[in-house]
Order: C-alpha cells, then structure tokens, then sequence
C-alpha cells in the first residue's frame, strides 16, 4: 500500500507554530535551546514501577504548570497522553500569535498520532484491578483511556466544531500521518487549517514489550554508534499549526517551514523488523511527492532508534536513495528518547526550526560512528549551517513508513501546479 497524492493540487502549505512537550523542555524555545546545546533528557523512570527490570532508564516528562495550557477540561477526565496533546496545541497557538476565536471562524482539522493512546492510564487500571480488586477502580480511569480523546479533547478544550478530528494510531509514525492528513486536507482546500502531531506517555506494557525484545538501552541512546545497545522509551507531544499560504500571509504569520510532501508505504514484511527497500520507496515517494531532488535535501532527521537492525537498514536505504554521499543524518531520540506517537512529529518540528533558526541538531551520546551505518550523523556538537530543505523519516511496527519533506518558505516561489 502506498501513497503519492496529485499533483494538481496547488495550496501552499506553511507551519507556522509548534507546542512541544519532552523530556528536554517543553515549549518550542527550551526545545530548541535543547537540540543547539545536545542537551540529553535521560533519568530514571519513576511513573510506572521498574522493579523486575535490570534497565530502567527513560525520557520522562518532569512536572510543568498545565493550568497555563489547559483552561476548560477538568484534569480528571484527562489522560496523561490527552493532557499532552491539549497543552501541546494550546502552546501552538500562543507560538503562532492565533486565538481559538481565529480557529473557529474558520474550517479545519485536528489529527494527532500515537502508539499506545492511554497506555499509562490502562496501566493503573491494571494495577487497581491486581492490588485492589475491581471494587477499587475509579470509573473515571476508563473514561479517560480511550485513544480518540487525544485528538478530541484538544476540540472540546479549544471548544472547535466546525473541524474534523481524528487519532491516528500507525505506531511510531503516527505523528507523520496526521501531519500528511493535514497537509492534503489544507492543500485540497478542505480545511484552512490544521492542528496535527503526536503523543503518547511512558506506559509499564509498551517498556516491558520493548525490553523483552532485547531493544532497551542500558545507558542512552546512541543512533549510528558502533556501541549502540537500544533505544530509551520516552514521552511527550509534538503539535503544528499548519495554514494555508494565503491564510499565513494575510495576518503576517511567521513561518518555519513549508510542508512540500510525504510519502507513505506499508510492506508488512516482518512485525519489529524494517526492510530496506521499503524504506528506500518510501523517501522516493516523499521526494517525488514534494518535487524534490535527493541533492537539494541538506539535512535527514532519521528515525534513528539506536537499535542494531534499525539503523543499519535506514542508513542503507539512505544510502540507496542519496548514494555515497548524503547529507548529515541525525538522530534527536539521542536526546529525547523514543517518543512513540510523538516521535516523527518532534522529528518534523525539529527539522523546521533547523531550517528556521539556521543550525543543524548533533545526534548525542556518540563515540564512534558504525562502519555498517556510513553517514554524518553530526556528533555530539551542533553546527551552524544553511538548511533549505529537510527529509523526516518514520519506520514503525508492521512495515509502517511515513516521510515528510519540509522546505524554507520562499514567498516568492509559484507552486507547482501553477508553473
């Protein structure tokens, strides 16, 4: 199954805000102040119970004040995800200078992506059920752990109705579904904007799942290193504003990017274990999808897990694609951990402020790059740099690919359905 959407679809598509939620920070300026400085958010998991696991290291989100982000919706009928996603897009719109009163004159859409929706909440109903018996379970546990109140309850806190919502549940690519979802919803010119992205919480199953399968990091995370042992399961939220061009330039928008395209795929060739040539389509189908050249793309924030076979298989699909010299490769779950839902969306907002801000991110905890995985991966320290064009990659469970392709925003420039 793929996807490579017409071309005879002419709105341009701009991000103009970001609400970031992880375990470096949480809104868009301490993320970015994070990915310049290599600043790692790694700590000992205390949200769920680690005893029984040798390993028991993870990306956490430390306490932040959610009364600032969240006004309408009681805490209690949120989930901890559902918690992320709202303040997320709260912190959107306050970077984007948008009001809710803007959005609901307004068509538009809400996408968030995930993994586990409310793993963390099905956790204690679980607990509540072994240690005190169904009798102890607070009704209001299952009320908040269905996987649709992520992308609901940022409807119902902003009070939107005119607006299509909806939870993508593709596993670790999810954030870069809804941020396709919303790109050919304003494109088409279905919606003039959309509030797209991911989230997920750290949850007892998804770390006990990834830990029986040997892929848990002893230390940290170290994508593309020779010595790298796995990756660190983390949390968090990524949400974009998205809008139509001729809605950002009639209020004076700033603007991180221009969404250019994506690219999905779906072999289904083994459960945990990505394929090559899979994935080499995929960035094929992203570029061609956003007219794009493999030698105009000067940077790739890879999916980058840290795990043996992931990122040899990314690094030879890269190398498949953008042949014996691609552009820096970096991996920011190095930093962040792997976010699940939320970790494509982080990667695209990641990738829009290098272009916007001018720097190119390091892949941290690096010692010595893999000779199996022959890419700049930009160790340790970031660099200043040009950065005109980026590709995001997300490999997930099942063979599920999505790669999105972001560009600097050249008002000048006539899209391609009207040359």
């Amino acid at each position: 199954m793929s996807a490579h959407f017409a071309e005879t679809e002419t709105r341009r598509v701009l991000l103009t805000g970001a609400g970031v939620i992880c375990s470096t920070g949480t809104g868009v300026a301490e993320f970015t102040e994070a990915l310049r400085s290599g600043r790692t958010g790694t700590g000992e998991i205390t949200l769920f119970d680690t005893s029984g696991f040798q390993y028991r290291r993870g990306h956490q989100v430390g306490d932040f004040d959610l009364s600032r982000w969240i006004h309408r919706t009681p805490l209690d009928r949120l989930g901890r995800a559902a918690r992320f996603s709202v303040a997320a897009s709260r912190m959107a719109l306050e970077d984007a200078s948008v009001t809710e009163a803007d959005l609901r004159a307004r068509r538009g859409l809400v996408a968030v992506g995930t993994t586990d929706g409310e793993g963390h909440e099905l956790d204690q109903m679980v607990e509540a059920a072994l240690h005190g018996g169904p009798a102890s379970m607070d009704p209001a546990m299952a009320r908040r752990a269905p996987a649709p109140r992520l992308a609901l309850s940022v409807a119902h806190e902003l009070e939107l109705s005119d607006v299509e919502v909806f939870t993508i549940p593709t596993a670790c690519a999810a954030g870069n579904y809804a941020l396709g979802a919303g790109f050919d919803a304003i494109r088409s010119g279905e919606v003039d904007y959309a509030l797209v992205g991911g989230a997920d919480a750290l949850c007892r199953k998804t770390f006990a799942g990834f830990y029986r399968l040997g892929l848990v990091a002893t230390e940290e995370c170290r994508p593309f290193d020779a010595e790298r042992d796995g990756l660190l399961t983390g949390e968090g939220a990524g949400i974009m504003l998205l809008e139509s061009e001729e809605s950002a330039r009639a209020r004076g928008a700033h603007v991180y990017a221009e969404v250019r395209g994506y690219g999905l795929n779906c072999d289904a060739h083994h459960p945990v274990s990505p394929e090559e040539n899979s994935v080499a389509r995929c960035l094929r189908l992203a570029l061609d999808n956003a007219d794009i050249k493999p030698q105009d793309v000067d940077l790739i924030s890879a999916h980058g897990t840290g795990t043996p076979t992931n990122d040899v298989t990314e690094a030879r699909a890269i190398r498949q694609v953008y042949g014996e010299n691609p552009p820096p490769v970096i991996g920011i779950k190095s930093m962040i951990g792997h976010t699940m839902g939320a970790a494509s969306a982080l990667g695209a907002i990641a990738g829009a402020l290098s272009i916007r801000h001018g720097f190119i991110p390091p892949t941290a905890n690096h010692r010595t790059t893999d000779p199996e995985c022959v890419v700049d991966c930009i160790p340790n320290e970031a660099i200043d740099a040009r950065v005109r064009v980026v590709q995001n990659n997300a490999l997930a469970f099942g063979g599920n690919n999505a790669v999105v392709v972001l560009a600097e925003y050249d008002k000048d420039a006539r899209s391609a359905g009207d040359e």
